[in-house]
């Protein structure tokens, strides 16, 4: 299910919620300071694109926790709402179950991306 579901989920909202990410990182990176956050994007474009088969645990401390705020005010609730929609409107059809919940995941994500690791 990983490969197929990785090709289907791409043309179905994962194109989509990509380049919503790599939008995000370039305007993170037009400044010397948002680069590492722009680089975190780019990691989670990635995922976006094919997220069948990786995993997600969520941790970090007080760095992480100050960064996602500052993430969270800028960033992170267009991205959110974006993965959001396209959720609700996969889990319309049964056969779209299980790409919205890859969507609701790569919601989540978009709240709280930093001190989370893929695997």
């Amino acid at each position: 299910m990983g490969c197929l579901g990785n090709i289907i989920w791409f043309i179905f909202g994962g194109f989509v919620q990509g380049l919503s990410w790599c939008l995000a990182g370039v305007l993170w990176c037009l400044t010397i300071i948002g680069i590492p956050v722009g680089l975190q994007c780019f990691k989670f474009a990635k995922i976006s694109f094919f997220p069948f088969g990786k995993e997600i645990y969520y941790g970090g401390g007080t760095g992480s926790f100050l960064l996602n705020l500052i993430w969270l005010v800028i960033s992170g609730i267009p991205l959110a709402l974006v993965s959001l929609t396209s959720g609700i409107v996969l889990c319309l059809t049964i056969i779209g179950i299980p790409f919205g919940l890859q969507s609701f995941k790569m919601a989540r994500l978009a709240l709280m991306p930093f001190g989370s690791r893929v695997i």
